[in-house]
């Protein structure tokens, strides 16, 4: 059998590492990217596995498998895997991503400012890309149009007490609570119970209710929490606050997440504390940050929903080749195996 590889470009937005998958993989049947992404969550799971479990990869990264457009418009589209599963959004992946076809001459490079589409399982979304002495150094990416599906309900969380929390969809439903009210500053040293904190109120809040999107329906139990420092406004129209996302038991991600700066921006805007044209930018434990802009409403649904872009800058990590060990007692390729193009060269 032929040495089983895969080719990858590791990156990181504010911290978070997306994994970029760019070569190895065989195409996926589906008329959709959101139709591919299907078909890896439910017959290929292998790959996600490969690159987020031991040997290979840890829990706190994610993976990113470029795949051609189906739609005429997109350069590129792209399939999401981290840990709790095949989100169909997200903004440091997002981010991560259009570098990463940028770097590799998917998509050329230009000197200025520079416009594309990606495809993702969530529809087209509009990148803009600076690029200043050949450096990528901003992309500013679509957010999900958001919006607040709960506002300052209260729930008992064991060893916790009453808890006040509201309930935003950004791409997935995020509970947002305020940091303070909790007992927190928002600083490194407390990751670990920001951690134990967030699992105890995401679980209590399963426990008790679900929640349906306007048009999507039922997207699952809620599996993100947003913790909210207090908002300081820099200027007339751009803000300030500390922030950080919780996405899975034992998880704090490392950015403050795109997707958790867009709910943000949603809240923001049903307070009343923003207008069309103002900025947010969250900074996260590690002093990182992403820019959201708030950009527009419209009556959909439930109510307001909020247009939004999210900017930031991702950082490429390395250049690699792994070799996929099936003898490896670690690596399991049941999942993985029908879809790696060097277990079919006459494919490649």
């Amino acid at each position: 059998m032929s040495e089983l590889t895969l080719q990858l470009m590791d990156t990181h937005a504010g911290g978070d590492v997306s994994r970029i998958v760019t070569g190895g993989i065989d195409p996926l049947p589906g008329a959709t990217v959101r139709e591919q992404m299907h078909y890896l969550r439910d017959d290929a799971d292998g790959l996600r596995r490969l690159l987020l479990e031991e040997p290979y990869g840890i829990p706190e990264m994610s993976v990113d498998l470029i795949v051609p457009a189906t739609d005429p418009a997109a350069a590129a589209g792209y399939i999401i895997m981290e840990v709790m599963g095949y989100p169909i959004y997200s903004g440091s992946n997002t981010i991560c991503t259009a570098t990463a076809v940028l770097e590799a001459g998917i998509v050329p490079k230009q000197e200025g400012t520079q416009h594309f589409v990606l495809e993702s399982p969530a529809g087209l979304v509009n990148i803009e890309a600076r690029v200043e002495n050949g450096v990528v150094e901003a992309i500013t990416c679509g957010g999900l149009p958001s919006y607040i599906d709960t506002y300052r309900a209260k729930i008992h969380v064991p060893d916790l007490g009453d808890v006040t929390y509201s309930v935003a969809y950004s791409g997935g439903f995020y509970a947002l609570v305020d940091a303070a009210e909790l007992g927190f500053s928002l600083n490194r040293a407390e990751e670990r119970q920001l951690a134990e904190c967030a699992h105890k109120i995401v679980e209590a809040i399963q426990a008790e209710r679900g929640f349906s999107h306007y048009t999507l329906g039922d997207v699952g139990p809620l599996p993100f929490l947003h913790f909210m420092g207090p908002v300081e406004q820099i200027a007339d129209d751009f803000y300030r606050s500390r922030s950080t996302t919780y996405v899975h038991p034992g998880v704090i991600c490392r950015s403050t997440t795109g997707t958790g700066t867009s709910a943000r921006l949603a809240l923001m805007h049903y307070e009343g504390s923003i207008q069309p044209g103002d900025k947010l930018e969250t900074v996260s434990l590690r002093e990182t940050g992403f820019i959201g802009q708030f950009t527009a409403v419209r009556e959909e649904g439930k109510g307001h929903v909020v247009e939004n872009t999210i900017t930031g800058k991702s950082f490429v990590l390395a250049r690699s080749e792994i070799v996929v060990n099936c003898d490896d007692a670690m690596v399991e390729c049941g999942g993985l195996h029908h879809i790696l193009t060097s277990a079919h060269p006459e494919r490649s």
